[in-house]
């Protein structure tokens, strides 16, 4: 594709500076998807200035407009839907069926929240007193800065924007420097529907130059990221003493629990496709097993020969499973993982290794890897690796499942397989998670729920929808009293 630009205030720029970077396929790191421009901080000034502006009468627009808009934008995204599919296999590297889903989440989010426009309640109560209401009602919070990662760069984008945009925000995105292209589509199918100037803004470049600088802005009201833990606390800790709204998504150490009475072969599918869907590059992804006794060596034995069906390559060539991760920097980080799984005492059943024959060695590829005998102690059952590395540990019983797989730092998805209806009601109960699944992996939230973790997976504000969802950070409730007693009526006093 062409070069890919700022959006600020309704024009496609490129940055001030006139510096550029490039944005690689990872499944080949000989093609270039895109030529980027990189912004500095004047870039993200000219943006919060421009969203700022528009605020100001798109607030004003009534909400079931705004979610017109939205339904605009979806319609253009199933039009685009295979076309922007095949830019998320080619600059983020997951296998072109994932791809297309990325783009459907946007879809469904953008339908969904555009329905929203008409459903923005508040509450109306009765009041205490004689002539005299009471009602709240919910309100934009302003300008928003949204910073989104790599693994789904439709998608999440889509998640954020969206909600922001049918409260009455505006919005500067901050895509990933390694997704840009795809970020740039998404707002092209909101300018496309009609997005006024400077309500959608898009800036690109490294986060440490500008992710933080926008976060920190101080005509900025509220910020949404989704990324690594260190970044997400760092900016907790700045924002925090601002008071200014911040909505974390930070990642997980996710586990199944496989119990003795479980569908094995159900469960099989399950850990495959959250351990190494996307390449276990999902925040959601199934990087730990935890095994009842009695079905260990087994179900062991068939995800080793499960892991090594998986057949690695291009995510657009017909028959791969699993793609590459998303640079050399990744890829380097996850083999270092698998060293220190060696080193402390794992046992590497299957992969391990970095796959470089043919045309695999222009490219990021690690082989689907599954580490057995591993204990809760040990690093590679405790930090998140986001690659396609899996540890499967032991259990005696269910309370000894339930206490491994809580006995982490994160608490954003946990699965369970068993027949039984009482030990998975017991699951419901007992994982600290945000999100509990019953005989299903880890990974395949749907959007009219809402979606975040618990502990450092994330900072108590979930995304999508339903109760509870985005649209309660993306607008704040204003509460009304109104007294047409025509006398002064004073609370809990005149009773």
């Amino acid at each position: 594709m062409g070069d890919v630009l700022n959006y600020i205030d309704g024009k496609w720029l490129p940055a001030g500076r006139g510096e550029w970077f490039e944005s690689v396929n990872p499944a080949d790191g000989r093609q270039s998807v895109a030529r980027v421009t990189r912004s500095g901080r004047e870039d993200v000034d000219r943006a919060v200035e421009a969203a700022r502006a528009a605020w100001r009468s798109w607030r004003l627009v009534p909400a079931p407009r705004r979610g017109e808009l939205l339904f605009r934008a979806g319609e253009i995204l199933i039009r685009r839907k295979h076309e922007l599919g095949e830019l998320v296999t080619r600059e983020m590297g997951k296998v072109l069926a994932e791809g297309l889903g990325d783009v459907q989440e946007a879809i469904d989010m953008a339908f969904y929240m555009g329905g929203e426009g008409r459903r923005l309640a508040g509450e109306t109560v009765p009041s205490e007193l004689p002539d005299k209401d009471c009602r709240s009602i919910r309100e934009p919070v302003g300008v928003t800065a949204l910073i989104t990662p790599w693994n789904f760069p439709i998608a999440i984008p889509g998640w954020k924007l969206f909600a922001s945009l049918v409260c009455g925000n505006t919005a500067i995105l901050k895509p990933s420097s390694d997704t840009p292209a795809c970020a740039a589509a998404l707002v092209e199918a909101l300018a496309e529907a009609g997005a006024p100037a400077g309500v959608v803004n898009l800036v690109n470049g490294p986060g440490g130059e500008i992710g933080e600088y926008l976060a920190t802005h101080p005509g900025v009201d509220a910020v949404s990221f989704t990324g690594s833990v260190a970044a997400g606390e760092r900016l907790e800790g700045i924002l925090g003493t601002r008071h200014r709204p911040l909505a974390t998504e930070m990642g997980g150490k996710n586990a199944i629990i496989v119990m003795d009475d479980a569908d094995l072969d159900l469960a099989l599918e399950g850990v495959l496709w959250g351990g190494f869907g996307t390449s276990g590059q999902r925040c959601t992804a199934a990087s730990r097993v935890v095994v009842h006794d009695r079905v260990y060596d087994r179900f062991l034995g068939m995800l080793v020969e499960g892991a090594g069906r998986l057949r690695l390559g291009d995510g657009l060539l017909a028959g791969t499973h699993v793609g590459p991760v998303v640079n050399r920097q990744q890829c380097e980080r996850v083999l270092d993982y698998i060293r220190i799984g060696v080193e402390e005492g794992a046992r590497l059943a299957a992969g391990g290794r970095r796959a470089a024959e043919g045309e695999l060695a222009h490219g990021c590829f690690i082989e689907p890897t599954v580490f057995a005998e591993v204990t809760p102690a040990m690093r590679i059952a405790r930090e998140e690796i986001f690659g396609p590395v899996v540890s499967v540990l032991r259990c005696a019983d269910f309370g000894e499942a339930a206490a491994i797989v809580n006995d982490v730092p994160y608490g954003l998805s946990s699965a369970i397989y068993s027949r039984d209806v009482n030990t998975t009601a017991r699951a419901e109960r007992e994982l600290q998670s945000g999100i509990v699944y019953i005989n299903a992996s880890t990974i395949g939230a749907e959007i009219q729920l809402p979606f975040g973790g618990w502990k450092h997976s994330g900072s108590g504000h979930p995304e999508a929808g339903g109760h509870g969802g985005a649209l309660e950070f993306f607008s704040r409730v204003k509460v009304i009293y109104r007294d047409f007693s025509g006398r002064l009526q004073k609370a809990q006093i005149d009773r």
